[in-house]
């Protein structure tokens, strides 16, 4: 500010205290600078008169500028609202005067380098790392948020099913934020019933154990938007799912084949003769099943193991049978019913017997040797009953009734 009176009179320098203060950023005192003003005087009673005017309007204006500096805004960290007196001229100066600390994830709305101005609402939100589910696809992310119910509104974008999933500390679930900001109810909805809670700021697990639910360490436990709270709108819901996961084994066995060999020494009239028994095989395999609430979600093949099959083998006999020879004459007096007789003493008439020891075959119990030696081929009960009483009747002939000494004796045939 710059005074002159008319040239003629001597000038005279006088200092004048004017003041100042910053203009943005951090508040500062008010500072006095000093203005050299060159004045003439005409008299001294007109010089102390002009310097008191001045000084007066240099007063003045710093008192305005003071006024501007000084605001009341609202400050809101995390659910925490102070009505706040300041001088700061910007949110990021109020923050620091506040010691208010802001993370690369957290958010300040108006913005720090925002102009601060009287009666403004300075909102500060800290994010948290949250595991969250979007259309069944589980991933994490940082999520700036009052409560539960306020995270998933931000993160409803991200898909049209959206659920917060609970870490674990140790055997106990937890929330990095509380359900609900400002109380109320929560739903707690577990093994098919639904427990109501008036919520009260207590962490996820201290929650579960009031509604008496005890979680296993593979149970997941996830928070759902209040609007999917069906028939209790508004109310945040605790979902508990039962997760289990265990190695199944499941066995199919294998069927063998059989192979028939043509065997030209065996009769062809003859049942086929087992060589090799066949044996099933078995295919084992072992998966690990995911169930949630009892519903697969998941199964993963860990091992396949398969053992093959034996296959059977029988002979089939091709040779065909020799017509049979005429029987020897028998004694005087021995008429078929005689035969008849003698096999049901001996083997009470059935042609395929064999004795407990396996020694003795067919309807007159002949030793293999013993059929062999009369023309006889494979076994005397795989015979038919007449070629039996042939081979009989043979024996007989050539070596008497003697080769049945018991039954013989008893019929009165010796």
């Amino acid at each position: 500010m710059l005074v002159t009176e008319k040239p003629d009179h001597h000038p005279e320098t006088v200092e004048i205290a004017i003041a100042e203060t910053a203009v943005a950023g951090e508040p500062a005192p008010v500072t006095r600078a000093v203005q050299r003003v060159e004045v003439r005087r005409r008299s001294r009673r007109r010089g102390l008169a002009v310097t008191a005017a001045v000084t007066a309007v240099a007063l003045g204006a710093g008192a305005v500028v003071l006024a501007d500096a000084h605001k009341t805004v609202t400050l809101d960290v995390d659910g925490e609202v102070a009505r706040v007196s300041t001088f700061a001229g910007s949110v990021e100066g109020l923050l620091r005067a506040r010691d208010v600390e802001v993370g690369e994830h957290d958010t300040v709305t108006p913005g720090p380098g925002a102009t601060l101005r009287d009666g403004a609402d300075v909102v500060v939100r800290t994010a948290r790392e949250l595991t969250f589910e979007a259309d069944g696809t589980q991933q994490t992310g940082w999520v700036a948020a009052l409560d539960a119910d306020d995270a998933l509104r931000h993160l409803a974008s991200r898909g049209g099913e959206v659920r917060l999933v609970a870490s674990r500390s140790g055997a106990r679930p937890e929330l990095p934020l509380p359900l609900r900001a400002d109380g109320g109810q929560v739903d707690v909805v577990a093994d098919g019933e639904t427990s109501t809670l008036d919520y009260d700021g207590a962490g996820l697990g201290q929650v579960l154990t009031r509604a008496g639910v005890r979680v296993a360490p593979d149970d997941v436990v996830s928070v759902v938007p209040a609007s999917r709270s069906g028939e209790r709108p508004g109310v945040v819901t605790v979902v508990v799912q039962r997760v289990v996961t265990e190695d199944v084994t499941t066995t199919t066995p294998l069927p063998f084949t059989r192979t028939e060999r043509r065997d030209a020494q065996r009769f062809e009239d003859l049942r086929p003769r087992v060589e090799r028994a066949g044996v099933e095989g078995v295919r084992t395999v072992v998966e690990r099943v995911t169930t949630v609430d009892g519903v697969e979600t998941e199964r993963v093949l860990l091992s396949e193991e398969e053992v093959a099959a034996v296959n059977e083998v029988v002979a089939v006999g091709t040779r065909p049978r020799p017509a049979p020879q005429p029987a020897a004459p028998v004694q005087s007096g021995v008429g078929d019913d005689v035969w008849v007789r003698l096999a049901q003493c001996e083997s009470g008439g059935r042609p395929h017997v064999v004795s407990p020891g396996g020694r003795f075959h067919g309807l007159y119990q002949f030793s293999v040797a013993t059929w062999r030696s009369v023309g006889g081929q494979g076994l005397p009960s795989q015979a038919s009953p007449a070629e039996q009483r042939m081979r009989a009747q043979m024996l007989q002939a050539r070596s008497g009734w003697g080769q049945w000494p018991a039954c013989a004796r008893r019929l009165g045939l010796l």
